[in-house]
């Protein structure tokens, strides 16, 4: 009988843990909002709309390993990293990171939000299914990487000296 006993609590203590571990599976994919999928886009891959999108609405968090302002001085020219504060930067490269995806445009449907050290986008217009999600990588970024060879199709390009 005790052993019965011992066995029917580590059943239900097994069980209560698989139900935490089920609610921590289901939370850890929101980090994925709207339906979205990779394709040729405006330079190389892009994010695109595999659903009509409303102003407002988040699309998905851009994820990935925590790196230090002192680690990513020793990284070999990479284009994904997003500077949330001082010291806590992400490193988007990960090809699972499907936010890496969303090209930058001058004339962009989605914008980048920092909240509580994580970055979401946000789109800023509506979003037809198909339609491409772009934001502005800014200023720095279009500067250091992309100036003269920004390829967003918009007749003004942001950040270009007059």
């Amino acid at each position: 009988m005790k052993t019965q006993n011992k066995i029917l609590k580590k059943i239900s203590k097994t069980s209560k843990n698989l139900k935490k571990f089920l609610n921590i599976k289901n939370k850890l994919q929101e980090h994925q909002y709207k339906k979205l999928k990779v394709k040729k886009g405006l330079a190389e891959l892009g994010l695109f709309a595999d659903e009509k999108i409303k102003k407002g609405e988040l699309l998905i968090e851009y994820v990935g390993k925590i790196l230090t302002d002192k680690e990513i001085e020793n990284l070999a020219d990479n284009k994904y990293i997003f500077s949330v504060k001082k010291d806590f930067n992400l490193d988007g490269s990960p090809k699972w990171n499907i936010a890496r995806y969303a090209n930058h445009s001058c004339e962009p449907n989605a914008e980048s939000e920092i909240k509580n050290k994580k970055v979401f986008l946000r789109a800023i217009k509506n979003i037809s299914k198909g339609e491409e999600i772009t934001f502005d990588y800014g200023e720095e970024y279009v500067k250091e990487f992309l100036l003269d060879k920004c390829k967003c199709g918009t007749e003004k390009h942001l950040y270009h000296d007059k």
